[in-house]
């Protein structure tokens, strides 16, 4: 490992909503270069395109690559020597650079208006012309002699001149050699002085020492505009790596318009675990670094990380797989840790939960509950729910229709013989098992009933459903008093 030569890597968002679940997808390839190599993971805010700049985006940034495991090593939050790290705050850095592109002939003034340019590709379209980009009409022209011409706006945007012969090919980490699109003359810098993404993106990778971008199919396009940048700037290109689109199960790009799992915020409302999470998206384009086994821990894809091996297919985004994953997790925490992340996600994301019960209350009975409901969880947010029925006195109890409905007809028999017989069973006796011998004794053979009979009024009494969790674990968490009050009720 002497050899390797430690990469500084970034994602680069918009806060413009909740976050995509592609910026932590891309992230974590990110973070597992950066860290094999033993360099620099980059978190820049890029902030130029001010319309659609939405309130708290930007901390649900930071909060939701913390909550991963993905925090950046710089970051506007956290700093850095190569601060800032939001481009709002570098304005001044971009136009040093698109003056010196116009001077050398590489850019120049547009004054088009929004109106010329949409009845240009009007035109176009109708004519099913090959070439869809601008026309070059302000191209060599001055401000006076674009100003007699039609279309004409005070406040012109400055556009690269794409040449003739650019190259469309260039390597990538991923895909190996791979053929682009022509370009058109982008616009670089816009009528209210931002810099473009094309012209902020390669200027601050630049600056900012950025060896490997990585980032989504679609800007692959958008590279020969980049290398363009580069070179005229007289500046080494990056390495690029263009991981596949996330898509849908019709193979439709993820949205967040779409899809709610595009929202990278719903994973943790919905009460995924943050490891399981990394996994599955490791998974998505990545082969398992395990042979007999697909769940493994960011150290595990870390240590084993390999560019060649990450797939060129866009990954159908099924949550399936997720589930699953998330649920082996759950069952592999140990008891006091599960507790811990539930309590932490009923306070954040349902706190209602917790606010009809006093903190004590509620966590005092979860922990207790963790063994018997551990199987049955799938989400953090399944497990609440699982246990209402052992938080509530017993007279505010529901019973369910569909339980009361399926009740025996003895079922007032069969409660006065498990009454009788718990009620003889001491304070100190009351443990699942013990209640499960007494009730086997009194009941399923002093009634000479299957046990399926037999027990299904003493669950409906306890837990007030059909099915519950296990029925003498949950008569132990409940104690004797709160456990007879109940059959009481169903007497």
């Amino acid at each position: 490992m002497n050899d390797v030569i430690p990469q500084r890597t970034r994602v680069a968002p918009s806060p413009t909503g909740d976050p995509h679940v592609g910026t932590a997808y891309q992230a974590l390839f990110d973070v597992a270069y950066a860290r094999q190599t033993g360099g620099q993971f980059v978190l820049r805010i890029e902030d130029t395109d001010q319309n659609r700049l939405v309130e708290g985006s930007e901390q649900q940034i930071y909060d939701s690559l913390a909550w991963l495991g993905l925090a950046p090593d710089e970051s506007p939050q956290v700093g850095g020597d190569f601060a800032p790290y939001r481009q709002s705050e570098r304005l001044d850095t971009y136009r040093p650079f698109v003056d010196q592109l116009i001077a050398d002939g590489h850019a120049y003034y547009c004054w088009c208006s929004s109106e010329r340019l949409k009845e240009l590709r009007a035109a176009q379209e109708a004519s099913k012309t090959p070439d869809t980009g601008y026309d070059r009409l302000c191209l060599g022209l001055t401000r006076d002699e674009r100003a007699k011409l039609p279309g004409f706006s005070e406040t012109p945007v400055v556009r690269m001149l794409v040449p003739d012969d650019v190259s469309l090919t260039f390597d990538d980490l991923i895909r190996g050699e791979v053929n682009a699109p022509r370009p058109d003359d982008q616009v670089i810098l816009k009528a209210d002085g931002f810099p473009t993404y094309h012209m902020a993106v390669v200027v601050d990778d630049h600056l900012m020492g950025i060896t490997t971008v990585v980032r989504g199919e679609e800007w692959i396009s958008s590279t020969p505009k980049h290398l363009l940048l580069y070179k005229w700037l007289g500046w080494s290109a990056p390495a690029f790596a263009h991981m596949p689109l996330l898509r849908n199960a019709d193979h439709s790009k993820i949205s967040k318009r779409k899809n709610p799992a595009a929202r990278l915020m719903w994973f943790r409302e919905q009460g995924y675990l943050p490891e399981a999470l990394l996994n599955f998206l490791a998974l998505l384009g990545y082969p398992p670094v395990h042979d007999d086994s697909e769940v493994e821990t960011l150290t595990d894809f870390t240590a084993t990380f390999d560019w060649t091996k990450v797939s060129t297919v866009g990954p159908v985004f099924d949550t399936g797989k997720l589930d699953w994953l998330n649920a082996t997790y759950i069952r592999n925490l140990p008891d006091d840790e599960l507790a811990d992340r539930i309590i932490e996600f009923v306070y954040e994301c349902v706190p209602s939960t917790a606010e009809n019960h006093t903190q004590t209350q509620f966590e005092t009975v979860l922990r207790a509950a963790i063994p018997i409901i551990r199987e049955r969880i799938t989400l953090l947010k399944d497990a609440a729910p699982m246990i209402d029925y052992l938080l509530v006195p017993a007279a505010d109890l529901t019973i369910d229709d569909d339980a009361r409905d399926a009740l025996p007809e003895n079922t007032p028999e069969i409660i006065a013989a498990a009454t009788t017989a718990l009620a003889a069973l001491g304070d100190a006796d009351w443990r699942a098992d013990a209640i499960q011998a007494t009730l086997r004794t009194s009941v399923v053979e002093g009634l000479a009933l299957k046990p399926k009979v037999a027990f299904n009024p003493v669950r409906t009494a306890i837990a007030g459903r059909k099915v519950s969790p296990p029925l003498f674990e949950s008569m132990e968490i409940l104690g004797k008093g709160e456990s007879l009050a109940r059959l009481a009720r169903l007497a």
